[in-house]
């Protein structure tokens, strides 16, 4: 077969599967051309999940009347002008492919004007044929109209999803477009219903609300971090907020929506004391950095970017994290609410007075709790009534039960649900004062209340009481003595009995020479053994143990993407899963100069928040809460 040079509109319709994988895609095109065009106002309409009919509108500075088919040609734009230009791209759009690949797969018509101009123009273009081109009136701005997508390509087609699919990627493109241009206000309405509208006050947190709810927007730390030159802005989430899945990790580079390895590692490492294994954070910030240090030429979605410096990026993103998060203390709390439990129809029997009494009795008995007589005793105080007040008291209660029968032998059968309160651990998390739950000044007023299940300690401080893990809580001082020690050199290295030998490969060779120093201030004592291998002659003491030799393959390997400019931190991991396994564990009985030397030292910490695992260390309850519960106050 000879070959053929193919017409336009083959080679249009060819690239269009790059540009246009659905209607996401032609919506994610049309809306960043409005955001170029200046517009403060978008306006998304959708029907069918977009495969019938999609309608942007905007009130930018829209198109010039004598530009309007130029702009459906191939590679025409008016955002850059020659190959300079790329090295310094602020535009969400610049390769001039969008308009005619959309073109060239919809029925597609265009109202636009300028301000200056006195009528606006409507083209109409179908598979990449001109219909119609004349004016109209119009306010200034532009609206893309585009119907039947893919009307003309039925192989492309049939491999759309169903219309709720196809609106869900529409749905989370909106919310990332508003997220990423808090100073635009977007309405998306869907086959005639309003789904999302900003308001383009410029407030991202009011854009979170919007997209997310008051469960989301309740639970935000304020993030904003200056490092080389570069800044970083938004709002990251309180860790109880992390999925399983990396949904809510949202990040914009100079208004763009963007994918980034190094970015998703350094949000990753930020949080990594503070989540437990495959959870994932919430975060919705705003990267800012010059543009000729970026290359956002990449991919036709321009998603992918280049850095010119990724470890100062990894840097700003990580420290950033870092430092919003040390501001905060994060303890869970425990919150009070009455939950509805369904109860099947039944009939009451009315109780005789000493059978409703025992049966009261019967329902408040708790169980006794188990006293250590190895101990000394633990004060409670009390409230007592009087003599008085007690005759008062049960005056009262006769009087209710008499009511209570009365009310009981006129009883309908139960079909209402029965309101119990009961206690809930929902996750959220209070901020408190830092100054509050650390130092010496909380080493010197909390008080020791008790002890839960083997396991967890009742600590009093002011209004408030928290429940504290041991284990937890001792593998988190273990933990941070242990990086102490190790930033300090005590008790650094021990020499193996007999070195071991380990064979690299040419690539791992080469990132070992690149990080030799690493090695030795680590603590391992390394020599060249041949041309690809190694003899390992001393490793790190940790914990009053020395690391295995295998474990300096794993730091190798760890340093193939790492830029984590803290030597020490390259260890962290192996660190925590060894105080893990030194510290006491539950059901592990303590003496009383154990367990208050264990809660002072967590005291003392900068972060007892959280084991190095993620796991909270402390949980709060709060004295109002109690007294809700008891019904010693209302609301």
């Amino acid at each position: 077969m000879s070959i053929l040079l193919l017409d336009q509109n083959t080679i249009n319709k060819i690239a269009a599967g790059e540009v246009v994988e659905r209607p996401a895609s032609v919506i994610k095109e049309l809306v960043e051309n409005a955001i170029d065009a200046k517009a403060d106002a978008i306006t998304i309409e959708v029907k069918e999940g977009g495969l019938k009919f999609i309608r942007i509108t905007d009130n930018g500075f829209g198109i010039h009347k004598e530009d309007v088919k130029s702009a459906f040609l191939r590679h025409s734009t008016s955002k850059i002008k020659n190959e300079e230009d790329l090295a310094s791209i602020m535009s969400l759009g610049f390769r001039g492919e969008a308009l005619a690949s959309i073109a060239s797969v919809g029925r597609v018509e265009l109202i636009t004007k300028q301000e200056a101009e006195l009528v606006g123009v409507r083209y109409v273009i179908e598979g990449g044929n001109e219909k119609t081109f004349e004016d109209v009136g119009s306010p200034r701005g532009t609206t893309f109209i585009v119907k039947d997508l893919f009307y003309n390509t039925p192989a492309r087609r049939k491999f759309m999803k169903t219309a709720g699919t196809e609106l869900g990627y529409i749905s989370d493109l909106v919310h990332k477009l508003a997220m990423g241009h808090p100073e635009i206000s977007f309405k998306f309405i869907s086959d005639g219903k309003i789904k999302l509208q900003t308001s383009g006050n410029n407030k991202l947190k009011d854009c979170i609300f919007s997209v997310y709810g008051m469960e989301v927007a309740k639970n935000l730390i304020e993030i904003n971090w200056h490092y080389e030159g570069m800044r970083l802005e938004g709002f990251i989430g309180k860790p109880h907020l992390s999925r399983g899945n990396r949904t809510y990790e949202n990040y914009f580079l100079n208004g763009r929506y963007i994918k980034s390895k190094v970015i998703e590692r350094a949000i990753e490492d930020g949080y990594k004391s503070k989540l437990t294994l495959h959870q994932y954070p919430f975060v919705t910030f705003h990267l800012h950095v010059d543009a000729k240090d970026v290359d956002v030429n990449v991919h036709p979605t321009k998603m992918e970017v280049r850095f010119m410096e990724e470890a100062m990026v990894f840097q700003l993103v990580y420290k950033g994290i870092e430092m919003a998060l040390g501001r905060e203390a994060l303890i869970p709390q425990v919150n009070f609410e009455k939950e509805k439990k369904e109860v099947s129809r039944v009939y009451e029997p009315v109780p005789e007075p000493f059978e409703e009494k025992r049966k009261i009795q019967e329902q408040s008995a708790m169980p006794k709790p188990l006293i250590n007589q190895n101990e000394p005793p633990i004060a409670l105080t009390i409230e007592t009534f009087s003599e008085e007040k007690q005759e008062e008291e049960e005056e009262k209660q006769k009087e209710k039960q008499k009511e209570k029968q009365k009310e009981m032998l006129e009883k309908k059968p139960v079909d209402q649900p029965i309101d119990i309160p009961s206690i809930n651990y929902k996750g959220d998390q209070v901020a408190m004062s830092l100054e509050a739950f650390r130092g010496s000044s909380a080493v010197k007023s909390h008080k020791v209340v008790g002890q839960l299940f083997d396991t967890y300690w009742i600590v009093e401080l002011e209004d408030e009481y928290y429940m504290i893990d041991q284990h937890a809580a001792h593998e988190k001082v273990l933990y941070e003595r242990m990086v102490k020690k190790l930033k300090d050199k005590v008790e650094f290295s021990q020499r193996l009995l007999e070195p071991v030998v380990v064979n690299l490969s040419l690539q791992e060779m080469s990132r070992y020479e690149i990080h030799q120093r690493l090695f030795v201030d680590l603590g391992f004592e390394v020599e060249l053994f041949g041309e690809e291998a190694l003899i390992i002659r001393s490793v790190p003491f940790v914990f009053g143990k020395s690391l295995e030799a295998n474990q300096f393959l794993q730091i190798l390997d760890g340093l193939a993407d790492s830029f984590i400019e803290d030597k020490y931190d390259i260890l962290l991991d192996d660190i925590a899963s060894m105080a893990c396994k030194a510290a006491v564990k539950g059901n592990d009985r303590l003496s009383k100069g154990e367990y208050i030397q264990l809660i002072d030292d967590l005291l003392t910490l900068e972060n007892p928040f959280h084991c190095p695992h993620g796991r909270p260390t402390i949980i709060a309850m709060t004295k109002y809460e109690l007294e809700k519960k008891f019904k010693r106050i209302q609301g």
